[in-house]
């Protein structure tokens, strides 16, 4: 699965497209784990950008909630944005608005997760 990485500064923006769901999620997890294993304190902070995404299983929201665990652990930074409304309603049936920071734009959560990030967004 391409997560269409993008760098802003100390912030990395991943964005998975289309469906995560029983055939795609265990490509989906591959995916992320090498962004997962650097989001800690003085690598990298993460943002996942779902405003591309259609649909996610609850094989989708397991790999998610494993990377919410894992950046926990590691003390790292994970902001989530863009959630279409259906994703959005998943989101909140689930309680995953509890877990995860979530903001309505790229922008709201690059300010969130790094000052320096927002700045090169703002640069560009």
């Amino acid at each position: 699965m391409n997560l269409s990485p993008q760098r802003f500064a100390d912030t990395v923006v991943v964005t998975p497209a289309e469906r995560i769901d029983e055939s795609s999620f265990e490509a989906f997890g591959t995916a992320l784990a090498p962004y997962l294993d650097r989001c800690a304190p003085d690598k990298d902070r993460l943002v996942l950008d779902l405003s591309k995404l259609a649909y996610i299983s609850s094989a989708g929201l397991r790999v998610l909630m494993l990377a919410a665990r894992q950046v926990k652990k590691q003390s790292g930074t994970l902001v989530v944005s863009g959630l279409q409304a259906p994703i959005e309603e998943i989101f909140q049936i689930s309680r995953f608005t509890m877990i995860f920071t979530i903001t309505p734009t790229l922008r709201e959560a690059l300010a969130k997760a790094s000052a320096a990030a927002l700045a090169e967004l703002e640069q560009a």
